[in-house]
């Protein structure tokens, strides 16, 4: 699929964003540094949540996206959005201000923002038609990486550590997963066709581009999949690792470039069965 630099940001900002927020009002910093955690994890969140607006075709309709809460993922990640930055928020201005705030109010935060990255990524792993994503592993490496970045900027280190850790492994078997996802998931012309045996198109669809050739049919990205999957693998994980104990800022800003280059791969390699229609093999 193609990966549209919007999603890519959206997702990988706003996760960040969150998993400081969360830690943040766990751990319940105090006074200036409270206004610096939550400062930081607000920013964060709202500019990935911005970016994903220039992902809409016509933005002025984004208003629609809160009125399917009971069926969309996407809705139910638009109502969480701004009850978890508002909540978040509110928390932090008590503990920067008064220096106490309700532990209630923190673990409400805590677990709306940990809610908001977990619906983000069960708009993706909901979607049957691309088996890639259609697996546990896409809310656990989600939510593992939301943890993960925000603990370098909040958590102790040995925590923030094993969180890395954590998330590598997760990603990684997302990664493991994926390769045989869609031979798996047992998809084929015949199968689209509701033909018996070996069926092959004699036309494709469609004569030129379009929509679906551009966006959900492409072959981007695959030929340096691996490469892109070691650097994701050296900036995300093994670099903060050895950046942690010197600079945690720095180890934050390595492993959200780490995450940038993974969230790229996890659309750019995304399989939608309509490919089969445009010749597939």
């Amino acid at each position: 699929m193609h990966p549209a630099p919007s999603l890519i940001l959206f997702s990988s900002l706003s996760g960040l964003g969150l998993g400081l927020l969360a830690w943040a009002s766990l751990l319940r910093p105090e006074g200036g540094a409270a206004l610096l955690a939550f400062g930081l994890g607000l920013a964060l969140a709202a500019a990935g949540l911005g970016a994903s607006v220039f992902h809409l075709r016509r933005p002025a309709r984004a208003r629609f996206a809160f009125s399917q809460w009971r069926s969309s993922w996407l809705s139910r990640e638009a109502v969480l959005a701004p009850l978890a930055l508002g909540t978040a928020a509110l928390h932090g201005l008590l503990l920067a201000l008064r220096g106490e705030s309700p532990l209630a109010l923190g673990l409400l935060a805590a677990l709306l923002c940990a809610l908001t990255v977990l619906s983000t990524a069960m708009i993706y792993a909901t979607i049957r038609a691309v088996p890639r994503w259609h697996h546990w592993s896409v809310p656990a490496h989600f939510l593992a990486l939301a943890a993960a970045g925000g603990a370098l900027l909040a958590a102790p280190a040995p925590l923030a550590a094993a969180l890395l850790i954590g998330a590598g492994v997760l990603v990684a078997l997302h990664w493991h997963h994926g390769r045989t996802a869609f031979a798996r998931a047992g998809q084929s012309a015949a199968t689209a066709t509701a033909l018996e045996g070996r069926v092959r198109l004699f036309a494709p669809p469609h004569t030129g581009p379009n929509y679906v050739t551009r966006e959900m049919a492409g072959q981007v990205g695959r030929a340096r999949a691996g490469q892109l999957r070691l650097l994701a693998l050296a900036l995300g994980l093994l670099l903060p690792l050895a950046l942690l104990w010197l600079s945690p800022p720095l180890a934050a800003l390595s492993h959200l470039a780490g995450v940038l280059c993974a969230r790229w791969l996890f659309f750019a390699e995304a399989e939608h069965v309509v490919s089969l229609y445009y010749g597939r093999p």
